[in-house]
């Protein structure tokens, strides 16, 4: 065990070099993406814009961390492997590094803070020249790790701080938190969010669904400066689509192209699996998988996205939101009773769940709609066997709880 990590924190170490000397090498520019939620939709969907008219790379996955964002920076393969696969990499990285060839003119990088001095890590990597802040909340994921919330925030922070005086931090008009951390910046600040003064605004935010009651998508809105254009997507579902086209949009100015044109690049937005993904389900039913992961704003946002969707039925499977801490139970049940006011039925996965369960009766769900199963493996034939034709399923929870495995059981291939 001491031997395979003296191994990983030497790969750590051969990444982060190379990874600079890269950055040294090229100079390309640098858009970080941080925040509790929305960060990947956030980043495929600058990806989307500006890859319209010109070469980007963006973070895979959820590399982003000490070994995904050097990784990011010196390969952009999606997937990894053992040590020739390592081995391999690390000889290329060098000889591209020796051998100037052709290389990305923007990085689109997504920088995590599981814990303290995460960021500080990863700015001494890259550091970018466009910093956005996604969102954070009042109680954001991961939160047990730090003394609370705006401690988390203010590690958040420390991307728009790196900022050179002629860089740009894109924030959340809409999160006090996120908005009080551009003080600490001597970067401009451009703004993104539904509030009237946002510096791009998202108006006319409305969730469409078909005739027969079939989820559409989403259609919105963006607003400049008096320069307004539609944007419609299909198949994406949430205001946090419209918050991550409205934080690219306001990358797109940055980098000189126009509302119309950013308009039409979002129209090649795709979100990555397990993130408000509409999916065709067994038995007619229509899956919102947003299984990725989840923390209580993100979980309120899932639930105000199925009450705006019409459907014979609502169905929301939610599971454990871990890495909240102190919160842990009274976030539960707070969530319980938004899921009363909105869900026809309930099942609630895993131990933390229960108490999802118990606030949901308490503000007047009738007991026979609640269900509550200790495992994802537990629940699939259940949650099988309650469906019916024309339900709308929502699943959401921490990636930990495994609901994608519920996913693959319902979903029509």
């Amino acid at each position: 065990m001491a031997l395979r990590e003296k191994g990983v924190e030497k790969l750590r170490w051969l990444l982060k070099k190379l990874a600079q000397l890269m950055i040294m090498r090229y100079r390309p520019g640098v858009i970080t993406v941080t925040g509790s939620v929305g960060k990947t939709s956030t980043k495929l969907a600058i990806a989307a814009v500006l890859g319209s008219g010109r070469s980007v790379r963006v973070s895979q996955r959820n590399y982003n961390n000490e070994i995904g964002v050097p990784f990011t920076v010196i390969s952009g393969r999606e997937k990894v492997g053992g040590p020739v696969f390592w081995l391999f990499t690390l000889l290329v990285a060098c000889t591209r590094i020796a051998v100037k060839m052709r290389y990305p003119e923007v990085l689109i990088l997504e920088y995590g803070a599981d814990r303290p001095g995460d960021i500080k890590y990863l700015l001494e990597i890259a550091r970018p020249t466009v910093a956005v802040i996604t969102a954070v909340g009042d109680i954001p994921v991961h939160v047990e790790y730090y003394a609370g919330p705006k401690a988390l925030a203010r590690e958040k922070g420390r991307t728009i701080e790196a900022l050179p005086a002629a860089g740009f931090a894109v924030l959340n008009f809409d999160d006090a938190t996120v908005m009080d951390l551009q003080e600490r910046t001597r970067a401009k600040v451009m703004t993104f969010g539904f509030g009237d003064g946002a510096d791009v605004r998202v108006t006319n935010f409305e969730t469409r669904s078909s005739e027969d009651g079939r989820p559409v998508g989403i259609a919105f809105k963006l607003d400049h400066v008096g320069s307004v254009v539609p944007v419609r997507l299909d198949g994406v579902f949430g205001k946090a689509q419209g918050y991550a086209a409205a934080a690219a949009a306001a990358v797109g100015l940055i980098f000189g192209m126009n509302l119309v044109k950013i308009s039409e690049a979002l129209a090649d937005y795709q979100p990555a699996s397990g993130r408000m993904a509409l999916l065709a389900g067994i038995k007619g039913t229509f899956i919102i998988d947003d299984t990725y992961n989840a923390s209580p704003l993100s979980m309120h946002a899932a639930l105000d996205t199925l009450r705006e969707l019409k459907g014979k039925r609502k169905v929301a499977v939610l599971g454990d939101m871990l890495e909240i801490g102190k919160y842990t139970i009274e976030a539960h049940e707070e969530l319980g009773r938004l899921a009363a006011k909105v869900a026809d039925t309930l099942v609630t996965v895993g131990p933390r769940a229960k108490f999802i369960a118990e606030g949901a009766k308490v503000a007047g769900m009738p007991k026979k709609k609640v269900v509550s199963f200790d495992s994802a493996d537990e629940a699939k034939v259940p949650v099988q066997d309650l469906l019916r034709k024309g339900d709308i399923v929502l699943l959401k929870a921490s990636r930990a709880i495994g609901l994608d495995k519920i996913v693959e059981e319902i979903r029509q291939f």
